[in-house]
């Protein structure tokens, strides 16, 4: 099938071909029409099918049908993270170019001023986080009485953060309108709210949610915990990739690797709750525009970071369960293309390791330094990274052998991970 069969408005055709995309995902092709027939909608699909633009595209025709109000918005789409609101808003902007549709951002971190000013001029599509726009709306600075759709996104994400509760308030608020929900999964609290606040929807699902993309081929690398900062400078080395996220499990620990690898010469930037609003939307920009190229993130990026072409995702730390470890993944193979996943393990955490395959009915191919990735292992396999030292050069004068790790033979500015960062990365965190 092809997007023309979809029956999309010509101008949203002509933005979709721009983009490079010939043929729908599933998602699509199953979401689109049931949107573009005003009806309801209960979406499952894990992340990386493309389900944005599942609900982006009908969106776009269906805004054709009037035009925005004063602080009086068409239709708003509801995200559980700032990220993943202005990774939508990016969409919307690509999706939208050849309509003349308003679109506004109502998020924490960002100047509430200029967002009331984009509300008074009226706009199309409201972009919200849960919090902000119940805030708004209480304070009088917003009216619901036009809503014409609600999509809510990440359904289960914002069951985990507890947003729950504010999503039946805003439910109440408005008038009768079509909504569409998607999630990865469909624990009983959000079938609850489907049935609540949906009018016989149609359920559709897209591969399983508790299963991982088969076009991320998926490795486990051991080693004490003690050398995996070294172990993922020498991975990165001698794969030669392009471009990586690598997600740690705690704050903290983004800070100490970020650290690390930036003394190593890494063109790096970091990425997590305590930074600026601001800090992370330009880190954001400067990761897909390629100005730096490796970051080290907490779980905020696991979802809603889209990367075109990301060849790899690393996980410095084995996640806390199967949905995350999905998730995470998820931000490479995207749109059915090929990508690679590596997942760090120490001895400490093997049975969570073991627990997150049971529950995915997934398997890890083992993968230690020197094998190769295209194809099969190497017959010669390197030898454990504690055992790698730095050799000691012969003088007359007895000199104490170094426990340094073994300098990799290319440099990372010779790979692309060079040392030109940008000045608002030159920050010690």
């Amino acid at each position: 099938m092809s997007f023309e069969k979809l029956g999309l408005h010509a101008n949203t055709l002509r933005a979709v071909i721009e983009v490079g995309y010939e043929t729908p995902t599933p998602i699509q092709a199953q979401a689109i029409p049931v949107l573009l027939e005003g009806r309801d909608l209960i979406a499952l699909a894990q992340t990386g099918t493309g389900k944005t633009a599942a609900f982006v595209l009908p969106l776009l025709d269906l805004l054709g049908r009037g035009r925005a109000k004063a602080r009086m918005p068409r239709s708003i789409i509801i995200e559980p993270t700032r990220e993943l609101a202005i990774q939508v808003q990016e969409d919307f902007i690509t999706y939208g170019k050849y309509h003349n549709f308003t679109v506004a951002l109502l998020i924490g971190g960002e100047s509430m001023g200029d967002q009331e000013k984009k509300l008074e001029k009226g706009v199309d599509v409201l972009i919200v986080t849960p919090g902000r726009l119940l805030d708004i709306y209480e304070r009088g600075k917003i009216l619901l009485n036009d809503v014409k759709m609600l999509v809510l996104d990440e359904a289960d994400r914002m069951l985990d953060m507890g947003f729950i509760p504010d999503i039946e308030k805003i439910a109440s608020f408005l008038p009768a309108h079509q909504t569409a929900l998607f999630s990865a999964t469909m624990p009983p609290p959000i079938r609850k709210l489907a049935q609540q606040f949906l009018k016989t929807p149609e359920e559709i699902t897209v591969s399983s949610p508790t299963k991982a993309a088969t076009n991320i081929e998926q490795y486990v690398v051991r080693s004490p915990e003690k050398n995996k900062q070294e172990l993922l400078q020498r991975l990165l080395l001698e794969q030669k990739f392009t471009q990586a996220i690598v997600f740690c499990n705690r704050k903290r620990e983004v800070d100490n690797v970020f650290t690390f690898m930036k003394k190593q010469g890494f063109n790096l930037g970091a990425l997590h709750g305590d930074l600026t609003q601001a800090m992370r939307n330009e880190t954001l920009k400067a990761f897909k525009e390629g100005t730096i190229n490796l970051l080290i993130a907490s779980d905020v990026a696991a979802r809603g970071l889209d990367v075109e072409d990301l060849p790899v995702v690393i996980n410095f730390h084995v996640p806390a369960n199967g949905e995350d470890y999905i998730h995470r993944i998820g931000r490479t193979g995207r749109a059915g293309k090929e990508g690679k996943a590596f997942t760090f393990v120490s001895p400490q955490e093997e049975k969570q390791l073991q627990s997150i395959l049971n529950t995915l009915n997934n398997t890890m191919k083992e993968y230690t330094l020197g094998s190769v990735i295209k194809g099969e292992k190497s017959e010669k396999t390197a030898p454990p990274i504690k055992k790698q030292v730095a050799p000691v050069k012969k003088s007359v004068t007895p000199t104490k052998q170094s426990s340094a790790p073994v300098k990799p033979e290319a440099t990372p500015s010779e790979l692309g991970f060079g040392t030109n960062v940008p000045a608002f990365m030159q920050i010690k965190l």
